[in-house]
């Protein structure tokens, strides 16, 4: 409809009418927020990037069916109970917030469930007590990020119990490379639907594209976030996104961190044009357990003092005990420019020995223990430490070569004394 005559039929409906109207899903939504109209389904998979609306259409979808007649049981499952709690009900678009004044349901948080007036009944559970689905029966579910839930298990209890007349389901996720989401993908009965982030953007702040998305966009990790796209891991490459993304590190659990030392690790480049490779620049820390974290990424081309002066400041910004880098190219090149900048910058060069996939492998099994944390998300870091094979004797990324060089002195080389506090 045009929008002048859209505009026009607005200014004409009463108070009333706008009210039905805002409630009025099949209006506001995207035509694939719509449950599919084919009735050869009892699963609906979303597979949506970040700040689609995956939350939004699993919350009308739930409104739906109880709004079409639906009276019986209903589970909603998400990876935490707090998930559940501030996401799925409590949200901005959550259960509560798109539900009409006339057909609001009653939330008892204490018995994790809500009552409609027609004498639907939800019950709340977390994905981490997949125990508490075992007996509990439901003809309507909808479970969120299902990619993210802690045990494959609770799946499987939920499946059992979803089993009450002519069962629908929802599933609202961004999609990881897990067996459970591969095998729904081809399951018969299960329709699905994907999304991406742009699709919302007009609902969407502009600083989230600007800074979020834009920091995601052309890495392999923004095809997941971002596009929805199911990464299969490299065959060959020492690290996965499943090591990286189990053991990350929020901001504010790193607050409450001891670290006892920190250092910023250079893999330098031999020249500084434009078609150069990077100079890898990557700091971290490791704390009184002996466990490391990765705290910043500064690679990037620079003039020979540009890299220097990029290394010595996030070396003062973090209060870093120790610049370390590689010296079999560069030499003494390395810590004569790092001196001319800060003459009395401590400072240690490394020499490689070995090949750099046996360099890498010692590292690369830190994070397979858990041992290894990213203090957020570093999506370039990332994408080269998942997708380099080097079996074939290609050369390693530089920020990769920055990172081995990093934990090998941390972690391999140091062995904690003191901690010291790091909060705020």
């Amino acid at each position: 409809m045009p929008e002048k005559t859209k505009a026009a039929r607005l200014e004409k409906l009463t108070a009333d009418e706008i009210t039905q109207l805002m409630y009025d899903w099949e209006y506001w939504a995207r035509p694939n927020q719509l449950q599919p109209i084919n009735a050869n389904w009892y699963i609906w998979l979303l597979l949506a990037g970040r700040g689609y609306g995956k939350t939004r259409t699993g919350s009308e979808f739930i409104r739906k069916q109880i709004e079409g007649g639906y009276k019986g049981r209903i589970h909603l499952i998400g990876p935490t109970a707090a998930d559940v709690r501030d996401v799925m009900i409590e949200g901005e678009a959550g259960i509560l917030e798109v539900s009409p004044p006339w057909n609001r349901p009653t939330y008892l948080p204490s018995k994790r469930k809500l009552f409609w007036p027609n004498g639907a009944i939800a019950t709340t559970f977390s994905a981490e007590q997949p125990e508490r689905l075992r007996g509990p029966q439901c003809g309507l579910l909808w479970a969120d990020e299902l990619a993210s839930w802690k045990y494959r298990l609770t799946w499987d209890m939920a499946m059992f119990g979803f089993r009450k007349g002519n069962p629908l389901a929802i599933v609202t996720t961004t999609p990881k490379p897990l067996p459970l989401i591969k095998e729904l993908i081809t399951t018969k009965g299960v329709v699905v639907t994907k999304g991406n982030s742009y699709e919302n953007k007009d609902n969407l702040a502009e600083i989230f594209f600007n800074t979020v998305i834009k920091k995601y966009e052309g890495t392999r990790l923004g095809e997941q976030e971002i596009h929805a796209k199911i990464l299969e891991d490299t065959p060959g490459a020492l690290w996965t996104y499943d090591n990286i993304s189990d053991n990350r590190c929020s901001y504010e659990k790193f607050k409450t961190i001891e670290l006892v030392k920190i250092a910023v690790a250079i893999d330098p480049a031999t020249t500084s044009k434009i078609t150069s490779n990077e100079t890898g620049i990557i700091a971290g820390g490791i704390d009184k357990d002996g466990e490391g974290y990765i705290l910043a990424d500064g690679t990037g081309i620079y003039p020979t003092i540009g890299w220097a002066k990029k290394a010595i400041g996030i070396f003062a910004e973090l209060e870093a005990d120790r610049i370390v880098a590689e010296i079999n190219q560069g030499g003494e090149m390395v810590e004569t420019t790092l001196r001319t900048v800060s003459p009395r910058i401590p400072y240690r060069g490394v020499h490689a020995a070995r090949g750099k996939r046996v360099r890498a492998e010692p590292i690369s099994a830190l994070y397979e223990q858990g041992l290894v944390h990213h203090v957020g998300v570093y999506p370039a870091l990332e994408d080269e430490l998942t997708t380099w094979d080097g079996t074939d004797g290609s050369p390693s990324p530089n920020r990769l070569d920055a990172l081995v060089w990093l934990l090998t002195f941390l972690m391999l080389f140091h062995v904690p004394k003191k901690a010291t506090s790091r909060q705020g």
